[in-house]
């Protein structure tokens, strides 16, 4: 067994401990993950004090998942569980005693060990396939991992999907075995029941970043070349529409967030998402909008056509959508961008020629004369083998509503690299800027100048990338001076 790494996080009050091991009797590298104060007698006791505690505290399981109630039902458990601690640990001090506490807390109330995972800032998605198989997790560096983590029972699990539901004001029984849903936190909950599931009950937990990735990790982790970014940053400074591609899990909205940190402090900006994942820059003049489910008696329903269609009246500068879907949204915002708006949107589309083809065909389907409303787009790549994340192409969209693809990786040399010269895109911000071609190069170099300092000096906060780009915005000669020294 070799050891590949090996970092301490808390949850809460508890030290978690993982380990990444290469175990040659596993196909997959397996995530270990340890809490260094509970042994297995003491574990056995706080399944004990557990046991107990529905009883002495008189509340119902149910009631913990009850909105209007969760923070009355929490503070009873706490007091409960610090008698019965006293009680059977005397002896502890009061640090100890808080771990424990909040050990019990996501055993009785949450969803047991996975709240432990919830805590690890390198776990995308977290996954129960059965009660036989242990918790598989996607780390951000290494891909899929198996851990040592079982649920140790398929009614557990239903326990979990229930509670999750419940949040959400949601049902999951064997009439309606499908969950999907998100978190006020930001996570996405998928849950399935047998007979539905045949292998056993399952939860697909899709983490929320708090703190987003930027621009800078970007640059530091080689998704995108320096380049590559700089004439990104000089297309959205200049409000030319872009449109971001890839596959599942390509991280096509975690590169959209980070688009959006060019976005200049004096114009509106609009966002419109079926859940809340992009985080902007605190400087930005931005209003951030989700869709809405209808409730149980089908009403209430707020759509992603609903709002792009309201945004038009908000008076915004930019759009920013989190994925075109349907025919009408597609309209909606291509018709937006004819007006004048800038448009930034996602799509699932591997590469720029099908990115066209998805645009053209149904469900979406907008008229070909439409497509030079957007000026650039960009395709985001994973290699499901190795994890990593590449932007694979960036094309301009001509005249006559041909794709051109201006920037190329190349998986062999793991690098990007030019391959065709611009017909419309440099030309276009000619345009816009009444720049002359050197101008512009000399911006593009200004611009790298500033991104390649970012990675140096891991700046990669939001905020503090949004302050120094508007900054830049406002007085360009103070940033650059500022850099040199």
């Amino acid at each position: 067994m070799i050891v590949k790494d090996k970092y301490t996080y808390y949850s809460g009050n508890i030290p978690v401990i993982i380990t990444i091991e290469d175990n040659k009797e596993e196909f997959t590298l397996t995530y270990n993950i340890a809490i260094a104060a509970i042994s297995e007698s003491t574990e056995v006791l706080l399944n004990k004090i557990r046991d107990e505690l529905i009883t002495k505290s008189g509340i119902r399981l149910e009631e913990a998942a009850d909105a209007k109630r969760s923070e009355s039902v929490k503070t009873k458990f706490k007091d409960t569980i610090n008698y019965l601690l006293s009680r059977y640990l005397p002896d502890i001090g009061e640090k100890t005693k808080d771990f424990l506490i909040t050990y019990l807390m996501h055993k009785s109330l949450g969803l047991g060990k996975i709240e432990l995972l919830l805590d690890d800032i390198y776990l995308e998605d977290i996954v129960v396939n059965n009660s036989t198989e242990p918790i598989w997790v996607y780390h951000h560096k290494y891909g899929w991992l198996k851990t040592n983590i079982k649920i140790e029972s398929e009614d557990q699990i239903k326990h979990y999907s229930a509670l999750i539901g419940r949040k959400v004001g949601r049902n999951i029984t064997l009439l309606t075995p499908l969950l999907d849903a998100h978190l006020e936190t930001g996570e996405r909950i998928n849950a399935t029941l047998t007979p539905i599931s045949t292998k056993g009950n399952t939860i697909t937990l899709r983490k929320f970043n708090v703190k987003p990735i930027t621009i800078t990790n970007m640059l530091q982790e080689k998704t995108i070349s320096l380049s590559a970014a700089a004439l990104l940053w000089i297309g959205v400074e200049y409000e030319l529409s872009a449109l971001v591609s890839g596959g599942t899990a390509s991280g096509k909205t975690t590169f959209l967030n980070s688009l959006c940190s060019f976005f200049p402090p004096n114009q509106r900006i609009i966002s419109i998402e079926d859940t809340r994942e992009l985080i902007l820059p605190k400087y930005l003049h931005w209003i951030p909008m989700s869709t809405r489910e209808p409730n149980i008696e089908g009403k209430g329903e707020i759509s992603m056509l609903d709002l792009t269609i309201n945004s038009l009246r908000m008076r915004p500068d930019r759009i920013v959508v989190g994925e075109i879907r349907r025919q009408r949204e597609a309209e909606t915002l291509f018709e937006a961008m004819h007006t004048g708006h800038s448009v930034y949107a996602t799509l699932h589309a591997n590469d720029t020629e099908e990115t066209l083809n998805r645009l053209l065909t149904p469900p979406i389907s907008v008229p070909r004369s439409s497509l030079p409303a957007i000026s650039m787009i960009i395709i985001l790549y994973r290699n499901r083998r190795t994890g990593i994340r590449r932007v694979f192409q960036v094309s301009e969209v001509k005249k006559d509503a041909n794709a051109k693809v201006l920037m190329q990786y190349d998986l062999r040399k793991d690098n990007m690299f030019t391959i065709n010269k611009s017909e419309r895109l440099m030309p276009e911000l000619q345009t816009q800027t009444g720049f002359t071609a050197q101008e512009i190069n000399q911006d593009l170099r200004e611009k790298s100048i500033i991104l390649s300092w970012l990675a140096k000096k891991k700046i990669d906060g939001v905020d503090d990338i949004g302050k120094i780009i508007a900054t830049y915005y406002r007085d360009k000669t103070r940033v650059l001076e500022l850099i040199k020294k």
